[in-house]
């Protein structure tokens, strides 16, 4: 019960690892702002789980390509709640119906980086001041550790996972000792739509399983709670840190 007492905000939590993370802090004891954009029967799932749990679910609705959207979006939340004690900035464009480098468009580069450089830039500087007035809070930001390996598929993908790390790092500096705020970042996941993918179903699962030390790629509920630890109390001496669970898929040596 890590988060008794406690409110989470969730963005992307209609979803695959976002709703995860939600379910996850409310079986901890917190209660959730669940954020959508566009899957608003996704996201009232996931708010019906967390009220199952005995917890409170707020359902707010904004897309954090845009700084406005952003603010009101912070407005209801802790208008509604009164206070954020965890931010995790979960939204994230990895481009996936892009198969090869050579099927990048500007459009898709535009909305990769709008999304995931920009959205959350805007979303931890947005939180991060109202935590800051508030006199506390941490944020997981969610990376990926195709920093470390890049990404032939969608260079545009790995491009703006390596910024996520530089804006974790200024506004950790920045906020430091009030607001922690950390990278969380895993690999390869079991959510449906990498399932759904079409690389996915013709041999790379395999193929990574193979490469992989642990033997397996993850479901998201497995890796929630390693992601909220950078929330945790037990991580209060953690900022501007990089946190990898890929079953040891890019350690050297692998």
């Amino acid at each position: 019960m890590r988060f008794t007492g406690k409110t989470v905000l969730v963005t992307g939590a209609g979803t695959g690892f976002g709703a995860e993370l939600a379910v996850r802090a409310a079986t901890e004891g917190a209660d959730v702002a669940v954020h959508y954009r566009g899957s608003r029967a996704g996201a009232e799932r996931t708010a019906a789980r967390v009220e199952e749990l005995g917890r409170k679910a707020f359902l707010v609705q904004a897309d954090i390509s845009e700084h406005a959207q952003i603010r009101r979006m912070a407005d209801e939340v802790w208008s509604h709640f009164g206070r954020v004690d965890v931010a995790v900035n979960n939204v994230g464009d990895v481009a996936r119906d892009q198969m090869s480098w050579r099927d990048l468009t500007e459009e898709s580069v535009d909305h990769v980086l709008a999304v995931d450089i920009k959205g959350t830039l805007l979303c931890t500087h947005e939180f991060g001041d109202r935590m800051l007035a508030q006199g506390g809070g941490a944020i997981v930001n969610i990376g990926s550790t195709v920093v470390a390996r890049g990404s032939a598929r969608a260079p545009q993908y790995a491009a703006a996972k390596a910024g996520i790390i530089g804006l974790t790092k200024s506004y950790a500096h920045a906020f430091a000792p009030t607001v922690r705020v950390n990278v969380f970042a895993p690999g390869f996941i079991e959510t449906e739509a990498t399932l759904g993918r079409e690389d996915w179903r013709t041999g790379r699962a395999e193929k990574l399983r193979d490469a992989t030390p642990m033997g397996r790629i993850p479901k998201p509920e497995e890796l929630a709670g390693a992601a909220l630890f950078l929330a945790t109390e037990d991580a209060g001496h953690i900022t501007g840190g990089f946190l990898v669970a890929d079953g040891g898929y890019t350690m050297l040596g692998a």
